[in-house]
C-alpha cells in the first residue's frame, strides 16, 4: 500500500507558495497518481535523523553532565538513555498514531497506526514536492527523534534530585498525554494549531516550549536543591559541556535542515540560518555579560549556542539569513535576563536554565518567526504577507500550547509523586545520585 502526507489543503497550498513551510502531516491513503522517491532525499533525510539521535547522546547528556556537580554527572548520563530507549518503544508502540495516525481530530492522531500497523517497507511519505516521496520508516523514525529530544531536555530543570523511577513514570504520562497532541496539533494537517496557520518549522512549540514549561513546574514541584544558594554548586567541568554543547550544534542541522525533508534550496535556508542565528546568539550573550558582569565566560558563550539554536528552530524556513541573526540576538538578550535576573528574583531552582532557555528562547523564536518570515527582511512570506495577523496566530499557538502543557505537566507531576514520590532522600542528595540511585561513580581517585 502506498502512503502520502495530506498536505493538500488551501492553507498548505498557500504556504508553499509563500516558501516551504516544513511542518509534519499525517500520511494517508496515496491518490492514484505517479510518484518519485528520490534517492538523495531519502539519503538526507536517514543522516538528518542519526544527527537528531547525537543531538541526544551524548550531546545532550554530556552538555547536562557537565553542568551539574561530579557525584550527580553518571545520573544525568543514564536519564538521558533510559528517556530515549522509553520514548522510542512507546513510539513505535502508539506514540506514531496518536501524532500522526490519520484522525480528523483537531487534538490526536488516532489509533489507526497502532503497533505500526499497515506500514511496510513499501509505504511512502509525501514530501513538499507534489508526487515526490521518502520511505514512511524514514519519517517514522525522524518524528521518533524529536519526541526522544523533548522529555530529555526537561531532565535539566530538576537534575540533581529526581527519582530515577519517577522521571521514567513521569516521561511515559507525559509523551502521551503532552507531547502527542502537542504534535498532531501543530504538524498534522488536521490539527488544531496547524488549521489556524502557525508556523513552527522544526519545533519551537512542540519541543522547546513544551519541554521548557514541563521544565519550570517540575522545578517548583520537585523543590530546591538541598544546600541551593549556599553551597557551592558550579558545574563541574565545562569542558564536557562545551563538548555536548558543539554535538548538539552540530546535530541541529539534522534538527532544522531536516524538516525540510528534501534535499534543496529549503533545506539549505534552514541549514544557513542553523549558523547564523547561533552565531548572533553567542555574540549578543557574550556582550550582554561582558557588560552585566564584567567578563565573558565559556557558561556564557555555550548558554548563546542554545538560546540562538532554540530560537531559530521554529523559524528556520522562513527567515533570512540576516533575520535569523537578529533574532539568533534578542533571544539571547531576552533568555539572559530570564537566567540571571528572574530566576534570581523568584528563587526557583531551574539547574540547567531549561525554562530560561528552551522555554523562554522557543517563545521568542515563536512570535519572532512571524516577523522575520516577512519579506522586507528578507523572509519568505509572500507580498500579501501580514504580520500583525501572523503574530497574533503565533501568540495563540504559545498561549494554548503553554496552557497545554503547564496544566498538564502539574497534574502528572502530582499523579507521580503520589505514586512514587518526585524526590530522592536527603542523604541520597547528598550523597550524590550516581551512587545512591546507581551504584556507580564517574571519576575514581
Amino acid at each position: 500500500m502506498t502512503l502520502q502526507m495530506s498536505h493538500t489543503s488551501p492553507l498548505r497550498l498557500g504556504l508553499m507558495a509563500a516558501g516551504a513551510f516544513a511542518a509534519f502531516a499525517a500520511p494517508a491513503l496515496a491518490q492514484e497518481a505517479a510518484t518519485t522517491m528520490d534517492k538523495g532525499d531519502t539519503t538526507f533525510m536517514l543522516v538528518s535523523t542519526i544527527l537528531v539521535l547525537l543531538m541526544i547522546l551524548p550531546g545532550l547528556a554530556l552538555f547536562y553532565g557537565g553542568l551539574v556537580r561530579t557525584k550527580n554527572m553518571l545520573s544525568v548520563l543514564i536519564q538521558c538513555t533510559m528517556i530515549t530507549a522509553l520514548v522510542m518503544v512507546i513510539w513505535v508502540f502508539y506514540g506514531y498514531s496518536f501524532a500522526f495516525g490519520g484522525s480528523d481530530s483537531a487534538f490526536w492522531g488516532g489509533t489507526g497506526k497502532l503497533f505500526l500497523a499497515g506500514v511496510t517497507s513499501a509505504s511512502e511519505a509525501e514530501t513538499f514536492t507534489e508526487g515526490v516521496m521518502i520511505p514512511e520508516y524514514i519519517f517514522i523514525a525522524f518524528q521518533m527523534t524529536f519526541a526522544c529530544i523533548t522529555p530529555a531536555l526537561i531532565v535539566g530543570a530538576f537534575a540533581e534530585r529526581i527519582r530515577f523511577s519517577a522521571i521514567m513514570l513521569f516521561t511515559a504520562l507525559w509523551v502521551t498525554i503532552v507531547y502527542f497532541p502537542v504534535a498532531h496539533m501543530v504538524w498534522d494537517v488536521n490539527g488544531l494549531l496547524f488549521k489556524m496557520g502557525a508556523l513552527d518549522f522544526a519545533g519551537g512549540t512542540v519541543v522547546h516550549i513544551n519541554a521548557g514549561i514541563a521544565g519550570l513546574i517540575g522545578a517548583i514541584m520537585v523543590g530546591k536543591r538541598t544546600g541551593f544558594g549556599r553551597d557551592m554548586m558550579a558545574p563541574h567541568s565545562m569542558t564536557l559541556t562545551m563538548v555536548g554543547a558543539a554535538l548538539l550544534w552540530f546535530g541541529w542541522f539534522g534538527f532544522n535542515a531536516g524538516s525540510n525533508l528534501e534535499a534543496n534550496a529549503g533545506a539549505a535556508l534552514a541549514m544557513i540560518n542553523t549558523f547564523t542565528a547561533t552565531a548572533g546568539a553567542i555574540l549578543a550573550w557574550t556582550v550582554i555579560e561582558t557588560l552585566h558582569r564584567g567578563k565573558a565566560s565559556l557558561l556564557g558563550a555555550v548558554s548563546g549556542i542554545i538560546a540562538g539554536l532554540v530560537a531559530v528552530t521554529p523559524a528556520a524556513g522562513f527567515a533570512g539569513p540576516v533575520g535569523a541573526i537578529a533574532l539568533g540576538a534578542v533571544s539571547s538578550g531576552v533568555c539572559y535576563y530570564f537566567v540571571a535576573v528572574v530566576k534570581n528574583k523568584f528563587g526557583y531552582d531551574d539547574t540547567a536554565d531549561v525554562f530560561g532557555i528552551h522555554g523562554v528562547g522557543g517563545i521568542v523564536g515563536a512570535l519572532g518567526t512571524a516577523v522575520v518570515n516577512m519579506p522586507g527582511l528578507g523572509g519568505a512570506g509572500g507580498e500579501d504577507y501580514a504580520v500583525g495577523s501572523q503574530f497574533v496566530i503565533q501568540a495563540s499557538a504559545v498561549g494554548i500550547t503553554i496552557l497545554w502543557c503547564g496544566i498538564l505537566s502539574f497534574i502528572l507531576f502530582k499523579i507521580v509523586d503520589m505514586a512514587l514520590g518526585l524526590r530522592v532522600s536527603v542523604e541520597d542528595e547528598r550523597q550524590g545520585l550516581d551512587l545512591a540511585s546507581h551504584g556507580e561513580a564517574a571519576y575514581h581517585d
